[in-house]
């Protein structure tokens, strides 16, 4: 809820050729939240289908170790929320929220589609071990239960053991150690083909760009479809909130089962279709969207200049991948400065933009802009900061909880039927599609009754709440069975922790932007918010790095290892997160001062 607007009020944007009277409603709000719902909804399906394989396709099919695949996984969703700002800030100045939303739309599905056609014309790397100089073929029997992996030498194929103090034992066919070779002496890695790795990094560097242009304006365009004060707009958030994660709930399902049955092009190739249905929806709108994200009257039109420059720096952003891959091991006990300095260009731009925009943008509300305004930015600001660190431990769920399904998760469903590690991501979909309209209810009943709790409480919710959840997991961990795996009820039971957490703070987050950024600007801060994410993104891939574990060929070489370094961080960010969600409850009452009665 927004007080009446007064003259040091931050305006919105312009729906006066509304008249809310007469405007045709669904389920209580403007009937263009069905379309922008289902737009999303469908982007949703591709992306969230894409990044269920990602990075199991990384580990297990071009055979990176884990710090190369949580690195790479980690720069690329960075960067898929670092583009938006600059997204934001040209549909702001030149092309209007719905054209960019369909030119960002054609371009991830050209990206997925390259995803798909490296997928079905390129090899499986080929494992192989390296010790004391020699190169030797290594083979996994994923018939096995175990997927025992072998290292062939000559005549012999000698089962890999690691053990627990790091070293290996190699075991022959009688069950006898042939040798036991100490830690680090050897090391395994994959053959893989150069081409087809470049257009892996092609096809993620397309669907950077094209999420860029569609991720900031697509938010946009449903904030501006209330008026100032409309209590609607946060349930309307919701809503649309639901909308992305029913299209991840049936993509998270359905791009891994085709993966599985058929091949990792066919899992890639539903996501493009995907994508191709969400463009397809704003681009033959029927004229449903006439009059809603508009280029900005009195601009020239630069559309085409904006389009060849995006698609100019695709190799910039693939170049940005390659040094991200490239980037050496940091030197432990070096210190906090030194590690920033040996940072890949991608760390050292995102934080650099972070620490220089952030202030910048403040310095610019105090020249131009009220001391309500000024302040209203403050409070946005810092509730950024915050969210850096709720999406820095939500987004373990790509890369390292994807991989601890993989490794160390029981994947038996009641002993009926067994699903795959990708589509354990499909708990969280589900979970927010069935209580966001639970969430929803309940915000709009408690702002009625006077008790909804402010938006800094929320996110302090949201921030103890995710680390309830690693903590949860940590406890199911003590009952793994004796193959060191854990049952998928206790991952599900996490899930549905980080769910509620994420219904505190991400729809909720879309609207605070809308409600507290001065109105001019207001596409850049949703840029902003989405940047905030972007730094958690890579962050959070570097937290993954810490949960690496020694693979040969994609499987694991000591599951209690494994299961070991899991436990460890998972306790660690758990604790983390909870102390943060304490310190912004603690913030929350001069923070609901500067927000000048935004609730």
């Amino acid at each position: 809820m927004v007080d009446t607007p007064t003259a040091d009020s931050p305006a919105e944007p312009d729906i006066t050729h509304i008249n809310p009277a007469s405007e045709k409603t669904w389920f209580g709000h403007p009937r263009q939240l069905a379309r922008l719902f289902t737009t999303e909804m469908w982007e949703r399906f591709g992306y969230y289908g894409m990044r269920a394989l990602l990075t199991l396709y990384l580990a297990n099919y071009f055979l990176f170790s884990d710090r190369t695949t949580n690195g790479l996984y980690g720069g690329f969703t960075a960067l898929v929320y670092l583009t938006p700002l600059v997204g934001g800030l040209l549909a702001d100045r030149y092309l209007g929220s719905k054209r960019s939303v369909k030119f960002g739309a054609i371009i991830m599905s050209l990206g997925y589609l390259t995803l798909s056609i490296g997928a079905g014309l390129g090899q499986e790397a080929k494992p192989f071990a390296t010790m004391e100089g020699t190169r030797y073929e290594v083979v996994v029997d994923k018939a096995s239960p175990t997927k025992q992996q072998y290292l062939v030498d000559g005549a012999s194929r000698l089962a890999i053991k690691g053990q627990e103090d790091g070293t290996v034992q190699l075991v022959a066919a009688d069950g006898s150690i042939a040798k036991t070779v100490a830690k680090g002496v050897l090391e395994f890695d994959g053959e893989r083909n150069p081409l087809f790795t470049m257009i892996l990094l092609v096809g993620l560097s397309m669907v950077t760009m094209g999420n860029g242009f569609f991720k900031p304006n697509i938010s946009t365009m449903v904030g501006s479809l209330y008026a100032q004060g409309d209590r609607r707009r946060d349930a309307g958030f919701t809503i649309f909130y639901m909308g992305i994660n029913l299209g991840s709930l049936f993509s998270q399902l359905l791009c891994p089962f085709l993966q599985e049955a058929v091949g990792w092009w066919a899992g890639f190739g539903l996501a493009a279709a995907g994508m191709l249905f969400s463009w397809a929806l704003i681009q033959f709108d029927g004229g449903r969207l006439d009059g809603y994200g508009e280029p900005p009257a009195g601009q020239p039109d630069r559309s085409m200049i904006i389009y060849i420059g995006a698609l100019v720096a695709v190799p910039v952003i693939l170049f940005l991948f390659n040094n991200l891959m490239n980037a050496p091991a940091p030197v432990e006990g070096a210190g906090f400065i030194p590690y920033l300095v040996a940072l890949p260009l991608m760390g050292k731009l995102l934080f650099g933009t972070f620490l220089i925009g952030i202030p910048a943008i403040l310095i610019w509300s105090a020249m131009v802009g009220t001391k309500t305004e000024l302040q209203m930015m403050l409070a946005a600001m810092v509730l950024i900061v915050f969210n850096v660190f709720f999406w820095t431990l939500f987004e373990q769920a790509g890369s390292s909880l994807t991989l601890f399904a993989d490794r160390n998760t029981d994947l038996s469903v009641f002993g009926w039927f067994t699903i795959t590690a990708g589509q354990t991501q499909f708990f969280n979909a589900f979970f927010i599609v069935a209580l966001a309209p639970v969430m929803s209810i309940l915000w709009t009943s408690m702002a009625k009754n006077g008790i909804e709790p402010t938006i800094p409480v929320k996110f302090s919710i949201a921030l103890a709440g995710v680390g309830l959840g690693f903590l949860f997991l940590v406890w199911g961990s003590q009952f793994a069975d004796a193959g060191f795996k854990v049952g998928i009820w206790w991952l599900a039971g996490l899930y549905l922790i980080h769910s509620v957490a994420e219904l505190c703070i991400s729809p909720v987050g879309l609207s605070m932007i809308t409600k507290l950024s001065i109105a001019r600007i207001v596409g850049m801060m949703m840029g902003v918010w989405f940047l905030s994410i972007s730094c958690a993104q890579y962050v959070a891939g570097v937290v993954a790095q810490f949960a690496s574990v020694e693979t040969v060929g994609g499987q694991v070489t000591n599951p209690a290892v494994a299961l070991q370094t899991y436990v460890a961080v998972f306790w660690n960010i758990g604790l983390i997160a909870i102390g943060a969600g304490l310190v912004l409850f603690l913030l929350s009452f001069p923070l609901k001062y500067w927000m000048h009665g935004v609730k």
